[in-house]
């Protein structure tokens, strides 16, 4: 149970969890970037608490999602909404509290702020501005998913929501094939099927995967297994609830395949110069920069 205690003074706030006593203490002149929990309330910490507590502006995405965070610590704050539809106006706004020296906190409806949602571009103005940037660690969807998938941790790409429409989906999927490393991706229970679906035919249905569902929640869920068997399992199910979806890095015999890397580079060239072109699959296959450079214009030359 959380009670709002008395203010130790006109400069800090003092509120009671359990049995700890959080003094929120003036904040830094600046944008503070809070991660708010992704189901379980108690997953926010000590420090996030504070902040929320203490900033003179808190911005969010959805007041009435964040009030239940607030509520359930006794916080008295009244948020400001920032969201996908009113950044621009929202922004300016925020931006002028910056300038007035003041500490603004932003957090999203669950996780961490600027992944998959507008405060990257609060944050980027904030910089160009010349204001101070705070980021407050805490949960994060992505990386609970790769925690919990039971696949390699040691290279990872987050790429966030595919496509909705499958052939764009399928060259999405193509273009991060060859990666040299765990994908990452954010899903709607509507379209988990076919992703997985077009993830085992792009990938092969024997590549190792896992499907996380409604994270710290009480219906926490992870389904581990080989692409082709999950699509099978989910073409039978009917699932609601956040999902992530984790796939394994490509076998050493899978990787970087010469073929591959050529018709990556051709489709990136498309509509990039070769410089482009070269760094865009240099970071979607680990390879050497220089090296596709030169491959991409002996192809260019061949032609």
């Amino acid at each position: 149970m959380t009670d709002s205690e008395t203010a130790a003074g006109a400069s800090e706030k003092t509120f009671r969890i359990h049995d700890h006593v959080i003094v929120a203490r003036p904040l830094t002149a600046g944008l503070h970037l809070v991660a708010t929990p992704i189901g379980n309330l108690g997953d926010i910490t000590l420090r996030g608490l504070e902040t929320l507590a203490a900033a003179d502006v808190l911005a969010c995405e959805d007041t009435r999602v964040t009030r239940v965070l607030l509520d359930r610590y006794g916080i008295r704050k009244r948020p400001f909404s920032y969201h996908e539809h009113n950044a621009g106006e929202a922004g300016d706004r925020l931006l002028a509290f910056l300038e007035e020296g003041k500490s603004v906190a932003l957090v999203s409806d669950a996780g961490t702020p600027l992944v998959s949602d507008p405060g990257y571009r609060l944050a980027v103005r904030a910089i160009e501005a010349g204001h101070r940037v705070v980021p407050l660690p805490g949960a994060s969807a992505p990386l609970a998913a790769l925690l919990g998938s039971g696949l390699p941790n040691d290279a990872f790409l987050f790429a966030g929501f595919l496509p909705t429409r499958d052939k764009a989906r399928r060259e999405r999927l193509r273009e991060l094939a060859a990666v040299p490393a765990t994908l990452i991706f954010f899903e709607s229970p509507h379209r988990i099927a076919a992703t997985l679906a077009a993830a085992a035919a792009e990938y092969g249905a024997d590549r190792p995967a896992s499907v996380c569902r409604e994270l710290t929640k009480t219906f926490e869920e992870f389904r581990r297994g080989p692409l082709g068997e999950l699509a099978a399992d989910f073409a039978e199910r009917t699932v609601k609830g956040e999902i992530v979806l984790v796939i394994g890095p490509p076998s050493e015999e899978e990787a970087a395949d010469p073929a591959d890397v050529d018709r990556l580079l051709q489709e990136l060239a498309a509509d990039r110069s070769a410089g482009q072109a070269a760094t865009e699959a240099a970071r979607l296959t680990g390879l050497p920069r220089r090296q596709l450079y030169q491959r991409l214009l002996d192809l260019k030359g061949g032609a």
